[in-house]
């Protein structure tokens, strides 16, 4: 049976404002933009499933006018969602600060998707051929981390775990992170990210500490802006090439990466083929303003055929 994207992660709402700079403490600023759009987790499956990939979303989604607008987006993309209304809140708030250059901000406000339960998990049959999807955030909530754990534990031999550590998990000294360090077949992330996790100052010393912490067989990719990714598997690295774009927005760049990475993968694609695309999508995505704006197929066809000389 065709690969599934299991999502075990967080989708919440964001409320993007677009502004000239952050205020300063005690300060205001004028947005010239401000949308509310389902964003979090939600960027990572709405890219897969624009690539083919069928996806189901394990987290918990609130009873309010944000779990409204989360459950209405994830219908729009194809997305099953497999728990029920949680209606003792509402889906969480994310506010998304967008400067000129940009970069993006984020204070958050966690609801409904801050707690899960093994009687959560357990509604969706895991297949050897599935992914699942971790998100570093997840370890973070104390309403989830320990039956998010233990049901990895008892995964099928064969399905793979995909981890984004995200902006918040530093390193690799927690008991949670030595929990999921020995689970992880995928490991996504910038090189901000991986460098923090790593503790390293360049990017070739953190795919080698990487390549330690995990198995032998983890593929690790680590995203590299506008220049690409760098992918490493057992004792190979390789660097994948990017695509030159003039970025207005990059909130979602890195889900859309990620999205379109596995449906790739497990469509057939070879691990650099993946990336390739992966690393147009993304540079397509930063076009774009909102978090979800990860191509079509055809949009990342386009690109790659637009720069098949470079």
């Amino acid at each position: 049976m065709p690969a599934r994207l299991l999502y075990t992660g967080q989708v919440v709402v964001d409320l993007v404002m677009a502004l000239e700079a952050l205020p300063r403490s005690g300060g205001d600023v004028l947005a010239s933009s401000a949308t509310f759009e389902t964003g979090g987790g939600f960027n990572v499956m709405a890219a897969a499933r624009r690539h083919g990939m069928q996806t189901v979303y394990l987290g918990r989604h609130g009873n309010g006018r944000f779990g409204d607008l989360a459950r209405q987006s994830m219908a729009a993309e194809g997305i099953e969602i497999a728990t029920p209304v949680s209606h003792d809140q509402d889906t969480g708030l994310s506010v998304a600060l967008i400067e000129p250059s940009a970069e993006r901000s984020f204070i958050s406000y966690v609801g409904a998707e801050g707690g899960l339960s093994a009687q959560d998990l357990n509604r969706v049959t895991v297949r050897p051929e599935d992914y699942v999807f971790v998100s570093g955030y997840s370890l973070l909530h104390k309403d989830k981390v320990a039956s998010l754990l233990a049901w990895l534990l008892r995964l099928p031999q064969g399905a793979g775990v995909a981890f984004d550590p995200g902006p918040l998990v530093k390193s690799a000294d927690s008991p949670q992170m030595d929990a999921v360090l020995p689970l992880i077949t995928l490991w996504t992330s910038n090189c901000e990210e991986a460098l923090r996790f790593t503790q390293c100052e360049a990017i070739a010393d953190a795919l080698e500490r990487l390549s330690d912490l995990l198995t032998d067989s983890a593929l690790i990719v680590v995203r590299d802006g506008a220049q690409g990714c760098w992918v490493r598997q057992g004792t190979r690295t390789r660097h994948v090439r990017g695509f030159p774009v003039e970025a207005i927005d990059t909130n979602g760049a890195g889900d859309a990466h990620a999205g379109v990475l596995l449906a790739n993968m497990a469509a057939g694609y070879s691990t650099e083929q993946a990336a390739l695309r992966a690393n147009a999508a993304a540079a397509i995505a930063v076009t774009r303003w909102g978090p979800a704006t990860s191509p079509t197929p055809q949009e990342v066809d386009n690109l790659i055929a637009a720069h098949a000389e470079l």
